[in-house]
């Protein structure tokens, strides 16, 4: 009797702490079940919860038997706004619920399905969706920095009309948006298209949008929902006070502090996370006729915040403590209309001192003394077998504070020795790859994402060679990839709406859905807890993204 008995408090103990695990069997804030007439219960369905007054969103994933839950400490009492993800399908009626203290409450949601508008589409689907051949549509990657393609697909110019657009395109700065239009200075073009292809490109475009016809030529198609994985996570957004801001780097610090860069405006900002509440750090204007606006930020080890500064010529350095700013101007007789501090590496600095930091001027390498302000430029760089230059994206240190250069005009990377420069370059196994951003790992492994070719992929420096995995869907293009303390991958893009988490040890993805229109340019992990939490700011939508996977 007494061995039963100790069985049964076991089996008792263990589905307590079964229930207290699993999210949805813990007690939550809101639970409920999402079902249509056309399919049941549905699976993968993104439900938002949006408190009144609130700049906080809260987004969970029905699992495979239609449900959902809100964890009890994610939702404070009051009244809540909800809204879906599910292409195809709307939400009639009860669309609101009010969370009590210690109450659980409860909201089924019966969904309708509604035609699928363009409207519905991400960027990925717009390219798998049109006809044409895949070098016309990798044209339309390009388009992704300022605006969706949707405006493209919707519009009603000629060929004619193209051609203009181009080279009216190739005159704003990229950190240009609706919001903020900001041109470039004197006769520094960013080409928006390939002029040898500008023609066909035009051609293309014309007979794909609607300025021949009312309605698209083609069907759309539209991914599958998730399922399995996928759907075990939270997403928490934050919008931000100004729909002009362009959070385009999103870290956070060593005492868990959110900080973000602004792509088009001359702040650095602290984001609160329990409360959406933003700080702004003011930059200093060193070339006031020049676009406005940073990109890249780093936390060194000392805690101090980096950011690159852009068409101002220089780089920044923040100390948290006293909240102050130190400035570090390129020489002047340097400068050039195209001067562009957009990315740097202060990963290596405790090997000797020096920040590396890319001109995109002529994708000149500099090495930064932060001492005593000076900058050493190493010029340009070839591709050694053609003598081509390279077209530099991202630039990063490992723990030697040796420097790997990103290719981003057909693929492969460079690695700078830190202590003789001598020049190495890899080219990447998938041809036109275009490395775009990444991360050195604790082992001194060089993970990047593959714009070009659709994946991520490593360098290992030990072998000296590099290994690729493609993403699930087609056309997400990885803008940024990094691992985290477990070795997985994570990675994020302007295109599929989703982020991606890689296992490459068993080459499994699993793509986690966001609630709305994004894109994405910078995957940053927090990794202080027991399972990592992702970080991105949306670009084009003035709100900052929290991924906490829930396995």
């Amino acid at each position: 009797m007494p061995t039963r008995l100790n069985a049964l408090r076991a089996a008792i103990a263990a589905a307590c702490l079964l229930v207290a695990a699993t999210p949805g069997l813990a007690q939550s804030a809101l639970s409920g079940k999402v079902t249509s007439d056309r399919e049941g219960a549905m699976e993968g369905v993104l439900v938002s919860a949006r408190k009144a007054g609130s700049p906080i969103t809260v987004t969970v994933v029905t699992d495979a038997k239609g449900e959902y839950a809100f964890p009890a400490d994610r939702l404070d009492p009051g009244h809540y706004q909800l809204a879906i993800r599910a292409t195809g399908y709307a939400l009639p009626g009860a669309d609101a619920a009010e969370v009590a203290a210690g109450k659980p409450a409860t909201a089924d949601l019966k969904l309708k399905p509604a035609p699928v508008t363009s409207d519905q589409l991400t960027v990925s689907e717009w390219l798998t969706s049109a006809p044409g051949p895949e070098e016309l549509k990798r044209g339309l990657l390009n388009c992704t920095d300022c605006h969706s393609v949707q405006r493209i697909f919707e519009s009603r110019h000629t060929s004619e009309e193209f051609m203009q657009v181009f080279e009216r395109m190739g005159t704003y700065y990229p950190g240009a948006s609706d919001q903020h239009p900001q041109k470039l200075v004197g006769n520094h073009r960013r080409p928006a298209v390939n002029p040898a292809m500008a023609q066909s490109f035009a051609a293309y475009l014309s007979a794909i949008n609607l300025s021949a016809k009312e309605v698209h030529g083609f069907e759309f198609k539209t991914a599958a929902r998730v399922t399995g994985r996928a759907t075990r996570v939270i997403i928490t957004e934050y919008d931000l006070p100004r729909k002009e801001i362009q959070p385009h780097d999103v870290i956070v610090d060593h005492d868990g502090v959110v900080w973000f860069s602004h792509f088009s405006e001359q702040f650095l900002s602290k984001l609160d996370p329990k409360t959406g509440k933003v700080t702004d750090y003011p930059l200093p204007v060193l070339k006031p006729d020049h676009p406005k606006g940073t990109l890249d930020l780093e936390a060194d080890a000392d805690g101090n915040i980096w950011v690159g500064m852009m068409y101002q010529g220089g780089m920044a350095r923040f100390d948290r403590k006293t909240e102050q700013f130190r400035v570090y101007p390129l020489p002047a007789a340097w400068q050039t209309d195209a001067t562009q501090q957009s990315h740097f590496s202060v990963a290596g600095m405790k090997a000797d001192g020096k920040v590396w930091v890319k001109n995109s001027d002529r994708s000149q390498v500099l090495k930064l003394d932060p001492v005593s302000g000076e900058y050493v430029n190493l010029g340009s760089y070839k591709i050694p077998s053609s003598g081509r230059p390279i077209g530099i994206y991202g630039i990063y240190a490992d723990s030697q504070n040796n420097a790997y250069i990103l290719e981003f005009g057909n693929g492969g990377i460079g690695k700078i020795d830190g202590k003789t420069g001598a020049f190495a370059f890899y080219p990447t196994p998938t041809p036109f790859s275009r490395a775009r951003r990444g991360r050195v790992d604790a082992q001194d492994r060089l993970w990047f994402a593959e714009f070009g070719s659709n994946g991520v992929a490593v360098f290992d420096p030990k072998t000296e060679k590099i290994t690729e995995w493609k993403k699930p869907l087609e056309w997400e293009s990885p803008y940024d990839a990094v691992a985290d303390k477990n070795g997985e991958v994570w990675e994020v893009n302007e295109s599929s709406d989703r982020i991606g988490r890689l296992d490459p040890k068993t080459g499994t993805w699993i793509n986690y859905p966001l609630p709305r229109y994004s894109n994405l340019r910078r995957v940053f992990v927090d990794d202080r807890g027991p399972r990592p939490v992702v970080w991105s700011g949306n670009d084009h939508a003035a709100s900052v993204i929290k991924l906490e996977p829930l396995d």
